[in-house]
């Protein structure tokens, strides 16, 4: 496996391409006990400057542990394309119109009475501490590396593989 560290654009353009297309991580909250909290939750949206946006409740225990303690940890896993992404960054809670109006989605309706509804709130995760995992030419190659690997009894290089730091 090969290391590739990202700064600035091309790390936000790959932090949005695995984030957008995982779309569901792991979002766990209570940093500094264990064990941590963690529930499974959608993403929003990851904007042009890395934010990863959510909508919350503003009842839900994750949202009284961000008042708490806004530091956050997520885990995005796409296995079908073997990507996988690890976000640690702060969490901010909004619950203005504009923001909710802006983030809203028509499947949040599933847990709320709309975007009118009072509990509704908005999530921003603004990432300081990012780290990737991708496959290079895809999981086909890679698969077939690993088959390749498993026939002749040698061991794979994970040469197909790429990972690293993303710095924005």
């Amino acid at each position: 496996m090969s290391t590739q560290n990202l700064f600035q654009k091309e790390a936000i353009e790959k932090l949005k391409e695995l984030s957008e297309k995982a779309r569901t991580c792991m979002f766990v909250t209570e940093l500094d006990q264990l064990p941590s909290n963690s529930r499974p939750m959608s993403l929003q949206e990851c904007d042009d400057e890395g934010n990863l946006w959510f909508i919350s409740s503003k009842e839900s225990n994750k949202n009284m542990e961000i008042e708490r303690d806004s530091r956050v940890q997520l885990y995005f896993m796409n296995n079908s394309d073997s990507e996988y992404l690890s976000v640690y960054g702060k969490a901010f809670i909004y619950d203005d119109k504009s923001t909710i109006e802006e983030k809203w989605s028509v499947f949040a309706n599933a847990w709320f009475d709309g975007k009118d509804d009072p509990n509704v709130s908005i999530l921003r995760i603004a990432p300081e501490d990012v780290y990737y995992w991708d496959t290079k030419a895809g999981k086909l190659v890679s698969l077939l590396s690993f088959a390749t690997a498993i026939v002749t009894g040698n061991k794979t290089d994970n040469s197909d593989g790429v990972e690293g730091q993303i710095s924005i």
